[in-house]
């Protein structure tokens, strides 16, 4: 008889809720990885984090709060220091937006402001 071992890591991420981790608000939600896709190979954050926490660090957040996640801080600054839910929800400039959009009705969507030349 084969006994298969039941105490394996899950890879899987978590479920998706049914509204945005940072806004609460009820959108279509779009998976963010807390640990950049792009580093998890790089041996700086192959030795900070396991397989398991590269791969299932993730939480759920409409669009408008992942695009502005990304148009404010790299890669690099979100593995090192936004690396965790709380992380991003003390972070000031994210809370700023957050609170904002929190008011905002179901479907709107934020104007991304023009790059000066």
């Amino acid at each position: 008889m084969i006994v298969m071992p039941t105490s394996a890591p899950s890879l899987s991420p978590p479920p998706e809720p049914d509204a945005c981790e940072l806004c609460g608000r009820a959108e279509a939600l779009t998976k963010h990885h807390l640990i950049p896709r792009a580093l998890h190979n790089k041996p700086r954050y192959r030795k900070r984090y396991s397989r398991e926490e590269r791969l299932t660090a993730i939480v759920w957040l409409c669009r408008p709060c992942h695009k502005h996640i990304h148009r404010l801080y790299g890669e690099r600054e979100l593995a090192d220091r936004l690396n965790t839910l709380t992380a991003l929800q003390c972070d000031e400039a994210i809370r700023t937006f957050v609170a904002w959009l929190a008011t905002k009705p179901v479907g709107f969507k934020p104007k991304a402001r023009r790059r000066k030349r």
